[in-house]
């Protein structure tokens, strides 16, 4: 990656936020994007605006970073994200992480759409990531050890933080909206992955897949952040039904789950401004 491209993008969004003083922040991806409205925004800036960054080349992405409160704390929305197969490299999918680290974030929400590929995963289910699999074929590190990433063979053991991941749960529980968990599979896209590749993938233990998210966890944990994932189950992975799979199949089910979403999110960062309290 190149660092000046995402020191350049990192200090153009303090520039724009100088009195921004953010502790969590949440990259809402497919679907997911409507959970913004959710919380009291007070100043936007366009993806495109951002160098390095970019405009979204995804449908149900809109690219816009947020700067909004929650229970009296600063809060980066990215509504949206740029995705590895697009072909621009690395730094588009770096930079809000870059961003987030460059503002001191230390709680960052990673979410997404997913296939299910575990039996009992439908459309429509909100699913905890556990632990992921990176069948991306390429890691965001690869390439000459920026400190800044923190240390040049960071720990992947606990990416996703238990202490976050029981508080979804509890929200969930308070929310009487039962939550599922398991291990995300991310592969490189754009296109589906075959039946072959979902009952290879299921065998080395993946419960759902996607095209994101991996990278972002890589990097928000390596920089030291506390990570915690969500995926909407938007479709049955390939071979699990006969239907084929399209994107306009991800944003329907997403627009359906809309609701049970919204309310997660904002039940999670009211237990964790609690959790937070000296």
């Amino acid at each position: 990656m190149n660092s000046d491209i995402l020191k350049a993008g990192a200090a153009h969004v303090r520039k724009g936020l100088p009195q921004a003083r953010p502790r969590w922040a949440i990259i809402l991806g497919s679907g997911w994007g409507v959970v913004a409205e959710a919380f009291k925004a007070s100043a936007t800036i366009p993806y495109a605006e951002i160098p390095g960054y970019g405009e979204t080349q995804v449908a149900g992405h809109a690219g816009r970073l947020i700067l909004a409160q929650h229970q009296g704390t600063d809060l980066l929305i990215f509504q949206g994200r740029r995705h590895w197969y697009e072909g621009a490299g690395w730094e588009p999918v770096a930079m809000p992480i870059a961003i987030a680290r460059s503002l001191g974030i230390s709680t960052i929400v990673l979410t997404n759409a997913a296939g299910g590929i575990r039996s009992d995963l439908h459309p429509g289910d909100i699913m905890v990531i556990d632990d992921h699999i990176n069948a991306l074929g390429a890691s965001p590190l690869i390439g000459p050890h920026d400190p800044f990433w923190g240390p040049r063979f960071p720990d992947m053991s606990t990416v996703y933080r238990r202490p976050l991941r029981q508080l979804l749960d509890r929200a969930a529980r308070q929310l009487d909206h039962p939550v599922a968990h398991g291990v995300y599979l991310a592969s490189s896209g754009p296109a589906y992955e075959t039946p072959a590749e979902i009952r290879a993938f299921e065998r080395l233990g993946a419960d759902a897949v996607g095209m994101s998210t991996v990278p972002e966890a890589i990097l928000a944990n390596a920089a030291g952040m506390q990570v915690v994932g969500l995926s909407c189950i938007t479709n049955f992975a390939a071979g699990v039904m006969d239907t084929p799979l399209s994107h306009s199949e991800v944003i329907e089910e997403t627009q359906r789950a809309q609701a049970p979403m919204r309310r997660l999110i904002t039940t999670f960062f009211d237990l964790l401004a609690e959790s937070a309290e000296p």
